[in-house]
């Protein structure tokens, strides 16, 4: 399967990694990567031979706008992000989608990655007044600016993506992630069958729950699986071709999990979920239907 594609569990997962070696690919023989970065750029270049197994920032944006605006009913927001490509692109669409639906950004806090303390930074979002906190950092970033926000009895919602409410980030944070919020597009706490018999084996097999790149590499091989199966043959050049508009259901590729959709750039259209951290789980507020 390498022969194939260069898939994720095998390469890297962040936007800069992915910007590093996405040309590697292009130049090899044109070969598909498939990746889990969420960067809205890195399918917005023209590289028809790169693929998401989550959704990209053009896709979750949107809906993580318009639930603070419709369900939080918030009128302000303070964002709060990590000064790289994920992180930038991320702030850029979110406060495009702000706009639109007439909240207003009231602090807006870029932070370094790695960054060690958080203090200052949550004592603007305390002068800011916000009625609720968009979060977009680093995991091991977001366990921390977390426990800063509890510390310092910011109590207004906060609310983020993956990056936020992880499982990573919950055993990281313990107890001031409770009450965390965000859109994810993968989690094994999905009410969904075909997830939760995947996280029981796993469990099962490792001992520990999987987190969402779990599911992201996991993902990858079904993705090769179906589109070889399809072509009737070992492919690397007719491989991308195959995947760009396809859909693979579930009941004919059980690991798949969830029906999923491939369009020209190579995003994922699939169900998505809103979250939040309750007694150190993920609980599923929202099952959101694919986009199209």
């Amino acid at each position: 399967m390498n022969s194939v594609v260069s898939a994720e569990p095998h390469g890297p997962l962040f936007t800069e990694s992915i910007n590093s070696c996405v040309p590697w690919g292009q130049d090899s023989s044109s070969i598909t990567q498939i990746m889990g970065g969420e960067a809205a750029e890195l399918t917005q270049a023209g590289n028809k031979f790169l693929f998401r197994t989550s959704f990209g920032q053009q896709s979750t944006m949107p809906k993580v706008a318009k639930y603070v605006a419709d369900d939080l009913k918030a009128k302000t927001v303070a964002i709060v992000w990590v000064n790289n490509d994920f992180g930038k692109g991320g702030r850029d669409v979110i406060t495009q989608e702000f706009g639109k639906l007439g909240v207003k950004v009231v602090a807006d806090l870029s932070t370094e990655a790695g960054q060690a303390d958080f203090a200052a930074d949550v004592a603007k979002v305390k002068a800011a007044a916000p009625d609720a906190v968009f979060v977009y950092l680093n995991e091991e970033e977001s366990a921390r600016i977390l426990k800063e926000l509890k510390r310092q009895g910011v109590s207004v919602p906060l609310i983020g993506e993956t990056t936020l409410v992880g499982q990573k980030v919950i055993e990281l944070a313990g107890e001031a992630a409770n009450g965390a919020r965000g859109h994810v597009g993968l989690t094994t706490d999905a009410p969904v069958e075909s997830v939760k018999a995947f996280r029981d084996r796993f469990v099962k097999k490792y001992n520990y729950v999987p987190d969402h790149n779990g599911l992201k590499g996991y993902l990858a091989i079904y993705m090769i699986k179906a589109v070889t199966e399809k072509m009737g043959k070992v492919d690397p050049k007719g491989f991308a071709e195959t995947l760009h508009g396809m859909t693979i259901k579930a009941a004919d590729q059980p690991g798949i999990l969830m029906d999923v959709t491939f369009d020209k750039n190579g995003d994922i259209d699939r169900q998505g979920f809103l979250v939040e951290v309750v007694a150190g789980k993920q609980v599923v507020k929202q099952v959101l239907p694919k986009l199209n």
